[in-house]
């Protein structure tokens, strides 16, 4: 395999919002991408605000490489109609997991990313150290849909054992 760094777990928690596709609902789920790596959600029925709490985990190999998500409804008869997608960058999660933060405080903030023009976020997004790890919580705006917004966790599983090298 590629040079891994490590895990990337993101827990996709709900949709907020999300574009009627079939008469007065839909059925979503989602596909995240990352590289040539792909994996899905379970689809929920008749839901415009769906809950997930899913996990789903990536192998990083590429720091500056974006996580695309694409979100689906499910139709039985027709090709599945689209419903938005989002993406964002690692890179700053993974500057972050980097530091040595053994011994600050639980619940630390240790960067703020920004919404702006060039990233998918709807509000800021936090990179807090809580119970010995770094996790990120985030609200991505769909893009290419009418409305929608997902939300997410994401947090690093170390499977080197020693410091992430980026």
């Amino acid at each position: 395999m590629e040079n891994v760094m490590g895990l990337l777990r993101i827990r996709i928690k709900r949709g907020i919002n999300l574009a009627v596709r079939d008469v007065s609902t839909s059925d979503p789920y989602i596909v995240v991408r990352y590289g040539k790596q792909r994996l899905k959600t379970r689809v929920v029925k008749k839901s415009l605000n769906p809950e997930w709490n899913e996990d789903l985990t990536l192998c990083v190999t590429e720091p500056n490489q974006t996580v695309k998500l694409l979100v689906y409804d499910k139709d039985t008869f027709t090709v599945d109609d689209k419903m938005g997608d989002a993406e964002f960058e690692i890179w700053p999660f993974l500057e972050a997991v980097k530091m040595n933060l053994e011994g600050i405080p639980s619940g630390t903030i240790i960067t703020k990313v920004k919404p702006t023009r060039e990233n998918c976020l709807s509000e800021e997004s936090n990179i807090i150290w809580a119970d010995n790890k770094v996790t990120q919580n985030m609200f991505l705006r769909l893009s290419n849909v009418e409305c929608g917004e997902i939300e997410l966790q994401l947090c690093w599983v170390d499977i080197s054992g020693g410091t992430l090298v980026v």
